[in-house]
């Protein structure tokens, strides 16, 4: 029988669709029902679990499942043993401590004596210690943000992403616990075989990140100006560059990081680059 790497994912949740995305990106497919609690991929040797994600870093310590994708925070709010083999970058989020509205907030400090909310008592609980706060924490397992408003609690520690939820509860954000985000961990003693297929997985994983941040761009350039917008953009290793019909011309192939995109194309234009064409990229392997 052949050897296969057992992956255990959320059935369902914040980092569902995520998770679904990349693993189709990295041309890893399989089918799913809403009832499945396993599945084979088609044409990868890997094995999926569909499990809760609070649930996922247990198998995975246990050895149930080979690997898994998590939330970091749900990572650390178990407590597993086990390895984090790659950030996955999507499913961005923090766990932050919010307060009412209008309540004097200064520093970590203010917090001391009060009752907080949370989801995560073990990150928070660790958070106070290493700031030397003393307070009293109110584990709940969801609904963490009407806390204040029905007295039980006059702070909350839970997931931000945009806010919105905080602020339709009449709270703010304060201050920052933990970033998170989705992560591939392993379990100890990976076999070799397994560790194999793994390799091969954050292989594909990266090259899809890779390519998310990067764009592919095409220009046409007076030939005398090649030094100045070589420059600009070195690409990979440096930009491919072919003579054009027009004399005097050249067309520059290369590629830009998202991060400084728009300055890089306004630098280029005024260097003397014609044409400019934008293009996404699939797959960028390093």
């Amino acid at each position: 029988m052949a050897e296969l790497l057992r992956l255990a994912i959320q059935k369902s949740g914040r980092l569902f669709e995520g998770t679904q995305a990349l693993l189709k990106e990295c041309d890893i497919e399989f089918s799913a029902g809403k009832s499945s609690l396993k599945s084979r991929a088609f044409d990868f040797p890997v094995e999926f679990y569909f499990l809760r994600d609070d649930d996922i870093p247990t198998y995975v310590a246990d050895g149930v499942a080979d690997a898994g994708i998590v939330g970091l925070n749900a990572l650390k709010e178990s407590g597993a043993e086990v390895t984090i083999a790659d950030p996955l970058g999507f499913g961005r989020c923090r766990l932050s401590l919010a307060v009412p509205k209008g309540v004097a907030y200064t520093e970590v400090a203010s917090l001391a004596g009060k009752r907080i909310a949370t989801s995560h008592p073990r990150i928070l609980r660790d958070f106070l210690k290493d700031k030397g706060v003393g307070a009293h924490i109110h584990e709940l397992a969801g609904s963490v943000e009407i806390a204040p408003s029905i007295g039980l609690a006059e702070a909350v520690c839970d997931l931000v992403s945009t806010g919105s939820t905080l602020a339709s509860n009449g709270l703010i954000e304060v201050e920052t616990v933990l970033l998170s985000e989705a992560v591939l961990i392993t379990r100890k003693n990976l076999p070799t075989a397994q560790q194999g297929i793994l390799d091969q997985l954050i292989f594909r994983a990266r090259a899809v990140r890779k390519a998310r941040h990067n764009k592919y761009i095409m220009l046409n350039a007076p030939t005398d100006a090649l030094d100045r917008i070589i420059a600009l953009i070195p690409g990979a290793t440096s930009p491919s560059i072919m003579p054009l019909a027009k004399k005097g011309w050249s067309s520059l192939h290369s590629v830009v990081s998202d991060h400084d995109f728009w300055e890089v194309i306004g630098s280029l234009k005024a260097a003397g680059a014609e044409g400019i064409l934008v293009l996404p990229i699939e797959k960028m392997i390093a």
